[in-house]
């Protein structure tokens, strides 16, 4: 993840979660837990809004345990759906550090298309990253629905 510090400092969550209720109500972020039926915590997924320009920017994280387990897959496919059905957005990106291609393939599963890489655009120290970027239009996600 780009914005997740490594190693995970203690108190670093509880400042995390505190911040979601302010993006709500201002109508710039949702950030939305990953949950089982029985409310085993498996992630989480977020949707950054940009109101003025009609887009937002998808980003999640899902535990190790449940990695492969298409959970990430069905979490990203429904704020899509979500950012398009119901927050009238015309565009959603995602953008996924290329050392992890599994990322890259749930965008790639939610119909995202790849526009290209940034290269170096992430850094976690010692070192730079480049990120692969992927977006889906609105009138992609409804045509691939028809």
């Amino acid at each position: 993840t780009l914005t997740i510090p490594h190693p995970y400092p203690d108190g670093v969550s509880e400042r995390w979660i505190a911040t979601h209720g302010e993006g709500l109500r201002r109508g710039t972020l949702m950030e939305l837990a990953i949950t089982k039926h029985d409310d085993t915590l498996l992630g989480a997924i977020s949707l950054g809004i940009r109101r003025d320009s009609h887009w937002g920017e998808l980003g999640y994280w899902i535990g190790k345990p449940y990695w492969n387990q298409g959970y990430c897959t069905e979490a990203a496919k429904a704020v899509i759906q979500l950012g398009f059905d119901y927050l009238g957005l015309n565009r959603i990106q995602a953008r996924h550090m290329t050392i992890n291609p599994a990322s890259g393939r749930v965008m790639q599963k939610c119909g995202m298309v790849y526009e290209g890489t940034l290269r170096q655009a992430a850094y976690r120290a010692p070192e730079y990253y480049d990120l692969a970027v992927y977006s889906i239009l609105r009138s992609e996600y409804r045509a691939a629905r028809t």
